[in-house]
């Protein structure tokens, strides 16, 4: 029965990476469709019905393509490092909670920490191994901008584990059948959202892959199937991070047809701000995180912590 078990899991798990590799292929078309009609275009229209196949297309062409290796690149970290960041996107999906067959986190919240600071190392590993100054030099303003954001991330995050006093992501809907979490901190969970943004390496804070100065940044010197794994890890994390807002901020897992419109409507949001902002300058972006961001994240920890000992 055990055995039965563990297949059963291994099997839940690989049809969860097939969704989200799925999920990923449509979330890059819903975008490139959004910024076509925000720009007055019409964004891929030829492959398939309406243009529905062009992610698959490009996979494939992606997957098929030559890829290059330059000669002063350290050549196993520079090979390796778009796997393990692929990996690490994948293993964080591990923690969405499920009612049955598949692994419940009692810890799930420290996991999911854990998994994003070691996504940190991909990107600066990627930069540096490529031995190109532009690479390197996105390298080390993701590996910057993503440790800066890391903490007040984490802060918000313990203002609402105060509030349950769990770290499991199913308690979230056990605590936000009466009233949403987001209208309870509407402050937090907007600081949350932008700092997601500058998590996953997205306009308005998308300095690692800066084109206008550092000609694609930390991944300039990948191509092919190298390059379609960074691609699919950030894409992979936004649509992790939405998933995450919406468990925490609106209302938690349900297995109903509104936990998937509210999923949509936040990765719509993160589409929406790349088509509408422009790049911020890198020292406002710094001052955002640590002098906006941080003693925001702190007056409501410490707000949310007397408020749960006035209640105990």
């Amino acid at each position: 029965m055990f055995i039965i078990d563990i297949y059963m899991i291994l099997i839940g798990l690989l049809i969860l990476i097939v969704g989200i590799l799925v999920g990923v292929a449509f979330l890059v078309l819903f975008e490139r469709k959004i910024l076509g009609y925000i720009q007055f275009r019409k964004g891929p229209n030829k492959v398939g019905l309406v243009g529905i196949l062009q992610s698959f297309s490009d996979a494939i062409k992606l997957f098929t393509k030559e890829s290059t290796y330059p000669n002063f690149s350290n050549y196993l970290s520079y090979y390796f490092s778009p796997i393990i960041s692929f990996i690490l996107s994948l293993i964080i999906w591990l923690l969405i909670p499920y009612y049955f067959n598949l692994i419940s986190f009692n810890l799930g919240l420290l996991f999911f920490l854990c998994v994003t600071s070691m996504g940190v190392y991909t990107v600066m590993i990627a930069g540096w191994s490529s031995n190109s100054n532009y690479a390197l030099l996105g390298g080390l303003r993701a590996v910057a901008q993503t440790i800066s954001y890391e903490v007040s991330l984490a802060l918000i995050l313990m203002s609402s584990i105060i509030l349950i006093m769990d770290f499991n992501l199913m308690s979230f809907s056990l605590y936000q059948n009466i009233i949403w979490f987001v209208l309870m901190m509407i402050p937090l969970s907007l600081c949350w959202m932008s700092s997601s943004l500058a998590e996953t390496n997205r306009t308005p804070f998308d300095f690692a892959e800066g084109e206008s100065e550092l000609v694609s940044g930390f991944n300039i010197e990948y191509s092919g199937g190298g390059f379609a794994l960074i691609f699919l890890a950030e894409y992979s994390s936004i649509l992790f991070m939405s998933l995450l807002y919406v468990l925490i901020y609106l209302g938690g897992f349900n297995l109903s047809i509104m936990f998937y419109i509210k999923l949509s409507l936040i990765s719509f949001l993160f589409i929406w701000v790349r088509g509408t902002l422009p790049r911020y300058r890198y020292d406002k972006l710094m001052y955002l995180a640590w002098k906006g961001y941080l003693p925001i994240s702190l007056n409501f920890l410490l707000f949310f912590l007397g408020f749960k000992i006035i209640l105990m």
